[in-house]
C-alpha cells in the first residue's frame, strides 16, 4: 500500500476516533504497526490531530465566539473558561515531563495498546451501566474542583490505548456528571489539550521531518478534518440514545483482535 494511501486511512481513523472513547492514538499506532507505517518519533500520529482540532473548532465556533465576547462581562463564561484551563494543566505538566518516555517507550508497544483498550473497554462498560442521579447536567456549570479532577483523569490518556475522551468522560461520570455533558466537556477540553500536544511535538521533532513527511501529514490532516466534523456533529445525540456501551464493546473487540494478530502464529 503506498504511503499516501496509508496516510489517508490513518487520517480518517484519527477523525473518526479522536472524540469517542476508544483511543485514537491506540488505533493509529495499531493500524500503523500492521500496515508497516512508521514516522520519525511517531510524530505523524500527533500532528494530524490538527485536523481534528479544526474540526471541533469549526463545529463549536458559535459557542466559542459567544464565550469570547461575553468573557469580560459574564462571570459564568469566565468560570467556564477557567475550569477548562484548570482541567488542561495536569496533562501539560505530566506530558512535558514524560514526553520522551511516552513517545519512545509506550508508543512502541502494540501489546500495551491492545491491553489498555481491553481494560478500558470493561471499565467504560461498567461505568455505562452505573445507575445514579446526575448532579451536573450543564457543562458550563461544572464546579472548578470538578473540572480540575476531570483534568487529572485526562492524564491517564498519556498511556496509549486509554483514550483522552474516555478518561475525561470516566472522570466526569464518577463525579456524577450526566453522559451528554461529560462528552461535551471532553470536547472543550480537547481543544487546548490537542493544540498543546501538537505545538510541543512539532517543536520537539521539527528537525526530523522531511518534505515527504510533511506531505503525508497534510493528507492525514485533511482526512482527519473531514471525518472529525462528521463525528462531532453526531456524537452527542448518539450518546444520548445509546450511551457508551457500543464504544466499550468496540474497544474490547479491537484489543482482542490486535493481541491475536500479534501473538497467534500465522
Amino acid at each position: 500500500m503506498p504511503d499516501w494511501l496509508i496516510a489517508l486511512v490513518l487520517g480518517l481513523i484519527e477523525g473518526l476516533t479522536e472524540f469517542i472513547p476508544v483511543s485514537s492514538t491506540g488505533h493509529l499506532l495499531l493500524a500503523g504497526h500492521f500496515m508497516g507505517f512508521h514516522s520519525p518519533g511517531n510524530t505523524f500520529q500527533v500532528l494530524i490531530q490538527l485536523g481534528a482540532i479544526l474540526a471541533i473548532t469549526s463545529v463549536y465556533f458559535g459557542r466559542l465566539w459567544g464565550l469570547l465576547t461575553t468573557l469580560p462581562t459574564d462571570p459564568g463564561s469566565r468560570r467556564f473558561v477557567i475550569g477548562i484551563l484548570l482541567a488542561f494543566l495536569p496533562a501539560v505538566f505530566i506530558g512535558v515531563l514524560a514526553h520522551d518516555f511516552i513517545k519512545t517507550v509506550l508508543y512502541e508497544s502494540p501489546t500495551l495498546v491492545c491491553t489498555t483498550l481491553i481494560v478500558g473497554g470493561f471499565i467504560l462498560l461498567g461505568l455505562d451501566r452505573m445507575k445514579f442521579e446526575p448532579r451536573y447536567t450543564d457543562v458550563s456549570q461544572y464546579p472548578l474542583k470538578t473540572a480540575f479532577i476531570i483534568g487529572v483523569f485526562q492524564c491517564l490518556a498519556l498511556v496509549p490505548g486509554v483514550s483522552r475522551s474516555g478518561a475525561t468522560i470516566a472522570g466526569a461520570l464518577l463525579l456524577k456528571c450526566d453522559k451528554r455533558s461529560a462528552a461535551e466537556f471532553s470536547f472543550f477540553l480537547a481543544m487546548p489539550t490537542m493544540a498543546g500536544a501538537f505545538a510541543y511535538d512539532l517543536y520537539k521533532n521539527i528537525d526530523l521531518l522531511s518534505a515527504k513527511d510533511i506531505n503525508l501529514i497534510a493528507i492525514g490532516f485533511v482526512a482527519a478534518l473531514i471525518s472529525g466534523v462528521f463525528v462531532v456533529k453526531s456524537l452527542l445525540n448518539f450518546i444520548t440514545r445509546h450511551g457508551f456501551a457500543p464504544f466499550a464493546y468496540w474497544r474490547i473487540a479491537v484489543g482482542v483482535v490486535g493481541l491475536a494478530a500479534l501473538y497467534i502464529p500465522r
